[in-house]
């Protein structure tokens, strides 16, 4: 499921929600299984938002060393673009 998951329940959830009157007899009432399927693909939009934000995040780390036999300062940096720990 992913972004436009989350989209297409929600407007199907709005379609039954809010343009459909019908009566079914077996069925609880269509216009709260709308606002149920409205509320399901605002969750499953906000989470595929952030895994999404989550895969793309870039850490990195620096750090900054004095080398004691010259006395030059030693930079090192590591990054991740994928959300593993860096070592």
């Amino acid at each position: 499921m992913g972004i436009g998951s989350g989209i297409a329940l929600f407007v199907i959830g709005a379609i039954l929600a809010f343009a459909v009157n019908l009566d079914l007899g077996g069925v609880a009432n269509l216009q709260t299984i709308g606002y149920i399927l409205m509320a399901a693909g605002v969750v499953v939009f906000v989470i595929s938002l952030v895994f999404m934000f989550r895969r793309r995040s870039v850490e990195s780390t620096t750090r900054s060393t004095v080398d004691p036999a010259s006395g030059q300062s030693v930079t090192t940096r590591r990054t991740s673009d994928n959300g593993d720990p860096l070592v």
